[in-house]
């Protein structure tokens, strides 16, 4: 049952509010209250992962491999608390905002159960179903306000994820035509019989499906279109809570199912992972509106959950998910004090600013350490020396946004009427949530090596 209710909570709030209109106060915050009971039944479920190991469960009493695999790690436990909190502060945001569409309630709970699902799924092509429910409320959710820009962002994000999930289908395809199970434990151990050639292929395909929706380097073109056109709480919706798809896919297939081959590509990734972090920095340096530097921004950062990826092992793993976990939090965080007026607003953007720039008493310092930890323990001094330039540049951008945002005369500080209270509370409270964990880290420093020992194949 604790591993149903993650599921189940979400699922029939969803169905509910469906028939709901979704403009009116009590339906949207019995959406929120709706959210935080499924958050609360995951830690629930969290708790018993980590004190008690992994849970899982075959629906409908099939054998493995037959049935439906579920199954709860301290890998995907950890991608779905995350990933939960960022949907409720989000919703909570845009219900006191006041919102527009009668649908968006129900849309973003659907969105939880697909992400839920995906994380909690041990078999891939439940991984893919539960892919596609949170990404079809991702394509309505995208164009939610209605204006000209804001549709056309939802037709480019629309298009481009389409044939992401498309190439992601052909390689749950391969994998089941080479291993004859889509069973991701079974998938493991039967893909190192096959081809060698052909195993290459099919994780490449599954790079490139998780690649688009990371928004890689050069998979990268619709990210900052769509980001910088949506409303602020969508932009954090789709980069604190959506793009978790991609950062799990990467580790959960790369360093799970597909290791020999993440270990035989690690050198590419390293290039690539250096390449989309100076890209995504050199073009937050050219801009000049907030939400198109925190667009590029998010490029940038992906790149170095890509680099710890490649280095692998405890340290690197560790590194890796502890960087996504902060750098959603950072993305939400400055998204949300985006779009609100006022000096509470400015101080949990400058919060934001120092954490994604890795500048301590901000969480996003710890993140940026591991990383550097996890290249020195490689020894490679060229490696360390671009991520420290990567890191020179993020606070070069990130400042001078802030500047001309906060410090410039007419800037959202200087004049105009401050934003309701309870939203600006509602975004300096992240913050502080960001300084806490900056200032006592080791809960999630501890979760993110019990995550790490799940990919390594070391006690869970």
């Amino acid at each position: 049952m604790t591993l149903v209710l993650p599921l189940a909570i979400p699922w029939f709030a969803a169905v509910a509010l469906a028939a709901l209109d979704g403009r009116r106060p009590a339906v949207g915050w019995a959406a929120v209250a709706s959210l935080a009971a499924a958050l609360v039944a995951t830690a629930a479920l969290a708790i018993r992962v980590w004190t008690e190991g992994p849970v899982e469960t075959v629906t409908g009493g099939w054998p493995v491999g037959v049935g439906i695999t579920l199954r709860a790690d301290a890998l995907s436990v950890l991608f779905s608390l995350l990933t939960l909190a960022v949907l409720v502060v989000c919703l909570a945001h845009e219900v006191l905002s006041g919102i527009e569409s009668r649908l968006f309630p129900a849309l973003v709970a659907f969105m939880t159960v697909g992400l839920t699902g995906l994380f909690l799924t041990g078999d891939i092509f439940s991984f893919y179903v539960f892919f596609e429910i949170a990404m079809v409320s991702a394509y309505v959710i995208t164009g939610y306000g209605g204006r000209p820009r804001q549709i056309s962002a939802a037709f480019v994000f629309a298009v481009v994820n389409l044939l992401g999930s498309f190439v992601f289908l052909i390689a749950i395809a391969a994998t089941y035509h080479v291993t004859g199970s889509l069973e991701m434990g079974q998938v493991a151990e039967r893909i190192a019989d096959v081809e060698p050639s052909t195993v290459i292929l099919i994780a490449v395909t599954v790079f490139v499906a998780f690649g688009v929706k990371l928004g890689l380097f050069p998979f990268h073109f619709w990210l900052p279109v769509v980001y910088a056109s949506v409303r602020p709480a969508v932009a954090a919706i789709l980069s604190g809570a959506l793009a978790n798809i991609g950062t799990y896919g990467v580790l959960r297939f790369g360093a799970d199912v597909f290791p020999r081959e993440l270990e035989f590509s690690a050198s590419a990734l390293v290039v690539l992972g250096v390449i989309t972090i100076l890209y995504g920095a050199m073009q937050a340096m050219s801009r000049r509106t907030a939400p198109e530097v925190i667009a590029y921004s998010s490029i940038g950062q992906v790149g170095y959950v890509l680099i710890a990826l490649a280095i692998g092992g405890p340290i690197g793993y560790a590194a890796a998910v502890l960087y996504a976990i902060l750098n959603s939090l950072n993305k939400v965080l400055l998204f949300l004090a985006s779009g609100l007026r006022g000096w509470l607003v400015g101080a949990a953007f400058f919060v934001g600013v120092i954490s994604v720039a890795g500048i301590p008493p901000a969480a996003g310092f710890f993140g940026k350490l591991e990383v550097f930890r996890a290249a020195i323990e490689d020894a490679s001094v060229t490696l360390v020396a671009l991520l420290f330039l990567g890191g020179a540049l993020s606070v070069v951008y990130l400042l001078q946004i802030y500047q001309h945002v906060y410090w410039r005369p007419g800037g959202v500080a200087a004049g105009g009427e401050a934003s309701p209270v309870v939203l600006r509370a509602l975004t300096f409270a992240v913050a502080l949530v960001v300084l806490a964990l900056g200032l006592w880290p080791e809960p999630l420093l501890a979760a993110s090596r019990a995550a790490a020992e799940v990919l390594v194949g070391g006690p869970e």
